[in-house]
């Protein structure tokens, strides 16, 4: 297992190739755009709002991760985000996009 000091992100010329803070930002943004898209229903309002909130919390959690007061605080962080980075997936396979037909 990675410590800390492989992961944590630097702030030199050499940005890293897999810059997690600016993709975790990214995935946030992207899905409010695509909440934004989806079709209007009473399930995908409810089920939207809980991703928002989920994709939110994976970039929230891995930048409290860096922040870390040591290691151990540092791998219950990183855990929580990657529960909310799973956490996401799942409400995204549960929004109804309108191509599927109901059971």
């Amino acid at each position: 297992m990675r410590n800390s000091k492989q992961i944590k992100m630097t702030e030199n010329k050499n940005t890293k190739k897999f810059d997690l803070e600016d993709r975790t930002f990214k995935f946030a943004k992207n899905v409010r755009v695509f909440v934004k898209k989806i079709p209007k229903s009473i399930s995908n309002f409810e089920d939207g709002k809980q991703l928002v909130r989920s994709s939110g919390s994976v970039g929230a959690n891995y930048i409290e991760a860096n922040e870390s007061l040591g290691k151990k605080d540092f791998l219950m962080r990183i855990k929580i985000s990657r529960k909310e980075a799973k956490e996401s997936r799942f409400w995204l396979n549960l929004i109804d996009i309108g191509n599927e037909k109901e059971l």
